[in-house]
């Protein structure tokens, strides 16, 4: 089956990008892997004629939007991100009718609708530079009222309005989870994604993004962590740190969404060029103009 992706891939100068929490037999055939910033870029660069995009669908908007002459194709359309949809509708209105100087600032795990209301996307790995690099004061920022929970902590000089959304997987880690893996493994230091709740940020020590958690395994000394987010990224670590140990709260932290990316949807749209990413050319243009802002801003 990988012989067929790799030929059919090469035969339709298509690119497959991959986002690390996805099943390893899909990272181990991905041209590139990574977080959200990184595979906007990517997405943005790419001379292919066809992006295939294993993720959720929020990603492959995002891909689309970037690239709106190219085909945009996903493994699975129905793969889909819930806090994603996590804005009530009106709220935005409200914000900008109740603050002045007020900038929306939209997480990219968001829907391309979202995105259109906003000023500036961001993603875990740039969010608190570019909220520091906004002149305005008063920032409302959604969906995700950890990360901006976090990102307020780094800039206390901004007001940040949260609104109330979550990635259910990440919420679902509880404090007695890690305490427990903090016992069984006293040396090991806890890594945490800021989607995390307060109380797993207050006993770990680095809070970043996936890629930033992953170079911070691969560069610590320390070799036992005890690891905050999706378990998927825990073929990369492997791969970078063979000699490591890495532990999660148990049960693991696991998408479902992200696993139906299976090399069997691979191949069947590479073959049929079918599940494609559709969006409306008026919320494309929209949609743009913030994830432009944030690939400009995040240089």
């Amino acid at each position: 089956m990988k012989k067929q992706i790799e030929q059919l891939k090469r035969a339709k100068n298509a690119v497959i990008l991959a986002h690390y929490y996805t099943p390893d037999d899909i990272q181990s055939i991905a041209d590139y892997v990574g977080d959200s910033f990184y595979l906007a870029k990517i997405a943005k660069q790419s001379t292919a004629d066809i992006i295939v995009f294993c993720g959720v669908s929020f990603m492959g908007e995002s891909a689309k939007i970037l690239n709106p002459d190219k085909k945009v194709l996903m493994p699975d359309l129905s793969a889909d991100c819930p806090m994603a949809h996590m804005v009530k509708p009106g709220v935005i209105e409200q914000m900008r009718e109740r603050y002045d100087d007020l900038a929306v600032v939209c997480y990219i795990n968001s829907t391309a609708q979202l995105k259109c209301q906003s000023d500036v996307c961001v993603t875990s790995s740039n969010a608190v530079n570019i909220v520091k690099a906004l002149p305005n004061n008063n920032i409302f920022f959604i969906p995700d009222r950890n990360l901006g929970s976090y990102v307020a902590k780094q800039v206390p000089d901004k007001n940040i309005i949260l609104n109330d959304g979550c990635c259910p997987v990440h919420t679902e880690v509880s404090s007695e989870q890690v305490q427990l893996e903090m016992q069984q493994h006293p040396d090991a230091l806890v890594i945490s994604h800021p989607e995390c709740e307060e109380e797993i940020l207050a006993l770990s020590d680095y809070i970043g993004s996936t890629a930033g958690m992953i170079d911070y395994a691969k560069t610590s000394k320390s070799s036992e962590f005890i690891v905050c987010t999706e378990e998927g990224v825990l073929f990369q670590m492997i791969s970078d740190n063979p000699d490591k140990r890495f532990y999660f709260p148990n049960p693991h932290p696991c998408c479902q969404d992200m696993k139906r990316n299976t090399l069997e949807r691979v191949l069947s749209v590479l073959q049929n060029e079918n599940q494609i990413v559709e969006i409306d050319e008026d919320v494309c243009n929209k949609a743009l103009i913030p994830l432009e802002r944030m690939l400009e801003l995040a240089k």
